[in-house]
């Protein structure tokens, strides 16, 4: 079992800019895919950015150019760099890590946009 630890979310103004954190409590070797979801209220979970093992990396529409997802083998964690951020942008926020047969989620990490 793998635990994703999460950190980074908060409250701030509309176009400020948050990072957040995910650590997972393993190294990963191999192919996998881990990403940031998010989850606003009365809403789907959806995603948001995707980063595949060889460097890869995938964005939603609503986020590409202000968002960028990276990850740092030697330290074990997956960023996620939010700039620009809109009222819109308001959710849970969970890291997802997928190797073969297993998908595992983070706890969660409410992120909150609101002048």
């Amino acid at each position: 079992q793998v635990q994703l630890v999460e950190s980074g979310g908060g409250l701030v103004q509309p176009g400020e800019s948050l990072r957040l954190s995910c650590a997972p409590s393993t190294s990963i070797f191999g192919t996998y895919i881990m990403g940031w979801y998010r989850q606003a209220p009365g809403e789907e979970r959806e995603p948001v950015a995707l980063w595949i093992s060889g460097g890869t990396t995938n964005y939603a529409d609503s986020v590409k150019g202000r968002f960028t997802i990276t990850r740092n083998s030697a330290e074990n964690t997956l960023w996620l760099q939010m700039d620009g951020l809109k009222p819109e942008d308001t959710a849970v926020y969970y890291c997802n890590l997928r190797f073969g047969p297993n998908n595992y989620w983070g706890q969660g990490t409410q992120v909150t946009v609101s002048s």
